[in-house]
C-alpha cells in the first residue's frame, strides 16, 4: 500500500457512515418512512458501523488483488503477546468498567444483567459484528501506513482523534446510546484508548485481532454502564500504557508499517 491511500480510506470511511447518520439527522421525515429507524440491529446501522473496514477491504484488493486480501487477513490470526496485554484486554478492561460505575450515584448495576446465559450470549454476538470490525480499518490500515512517517505514538494519537471525530454522527441520533454521553469524555477516552491499541498492535507484529479483542471489551453488554468516568480511567491506563513502552512508542524502530505482510 501507498501512504497516499490514507486519503481514499478516510474519504470512504467518512462519506460511508456520514452519508448514511446525515440522512437521518437532517432529513428524518423522509428517511424514516422509507427506511424506518436507524437503530442498532438496522442493516444501515451495520453498513455505516462497517465503513472503516469496508474501506480498508476495498482498497487492499484493489491494489494486492484477492493473494494480497488473503495475506492482509492473516492479521487475524496473529494471537501471541505477552501475558502483559492478554492481562489488559482479559483482566484490566473489565476492572476499569466495574471500577468506573462506582463513581456513578444510584444503586450499583447488577454484575449479571441478563435474564439468562443464552440472551447474554447473543447481546455479545451482536457486538462482535460491530465495533470489532472497524479495527480491519483503524489498526489495520491506518495506523501502520502513519507509522511510515511518524513515531507510533503520534500515529496514535492522530488515529484516535480521527476515530473519535467519526462517531460524532452518533451524538445527534436519537434512538443512539451516544446522544445519552458527552462528547468530551468519549473524545478523550477514545484517543487514550487509540492510545493503547498502538503498541498492541506493534508488539503483536501487527495483528488485527487482538485490537479486536479489545475493542469488544470495551462494548462488551456484561460490562456496566460506567459513562464517563470510565473514559478518565482509560486515559490513567493509557498513561502506564505509554511509561512502560516509552522505549518504542517514541521511535519508529520495531513499528509495523506494511499492512499486507510479506
Amino acid at each position: 500500500m501507498y501512504q497516499r491511500d490514507l486519503i481514499p480510506f478516510f474519504s470512504i470511511t467518512f462519506l460511508l457512515t456520514w452519508g448514511i447518520a446525515g440522512f437521518y439527522v437532517l432529513a428524518p421525515g423522509l428517511v424514516v418512512p422509507l427506511f424506518g429507524n436507524l437503530t442498532g440491529t438496522h442493516p444501515l446501522y451495520f453498513l455505516a458501523n462497517w465503513a472503516p473496514a469496508i474501506a480498508a477491504l476495498g482498497l487492499v484488493l484493489y491494489r494486492h488483488g484477492a493473494t494480497g486480501l488473503r495475506q492482509y487477513l492473516s492479521r487475524l490470526l496473529l494471537w501471541r503477546v505477552s501475558l502483559f496485554w492478554w492481562g489488559l484486554i482479559l483482566v484490566v478492561a473489565p476492572l476499569v468498567f466495574y471500577v468506573a460505575a462506582s463513581f456513578r450515584e444510584g444503586e450499583y448495576p447488577a454484575l449479571f444483567p441478563f435474564a439468562s446465559l443464552p440472551a447474554y450470549l447473543l447481546a455479545l454476538l451482536l457486538m462482535v459484528f460491530k465495533g470489532p470490525v472497524e479495527e480491519l480499518g483503524w489498526r489495520g490500515f491506518a495506523l501502520p501506513l502513519l507509522q511510515r512517517r511518524m513515531a507510533p505514538i503520534w500515529a496514535g494519537l492522530l488515529v484516535g482523534v480521527v476515530w473519535a471525530v467519526w462517531h460524532t454522527p452518533a451524538f445527534l441520533l436519537s434512538v443512539s446510546v451516544y446522544s445519552t454521553w458527552t462528547f468530551a469524555p468519549f473524545f478523550v477516552g477514545t484517543v487514550a484508548i487509540s492510545v493503547i491499541m498502538t503498541p498492541l498492535f506493534n508488539r503483536s507484529r501487527g495483528s488485527i485481532l487482538l485490537p479486536a479483542l479489545l475493542h469488544l471489551q470495551l462494548i462488551n453488554p456484561l460490562w456496566p454502564d460506567a459513562q464517563p468516568y470510565d473514559n478518565w480511567a482509560f486515559l490513567v491506563v493509557a498513561a502506564v500504557v505509554v511509561w512502560f513502552n516509552r522505549a518504542t512508542l517514541f521511535s519508529r524502530q520495531g513499528a509495523i508499517t506494511e499492512v499486507v505482510p510479506r
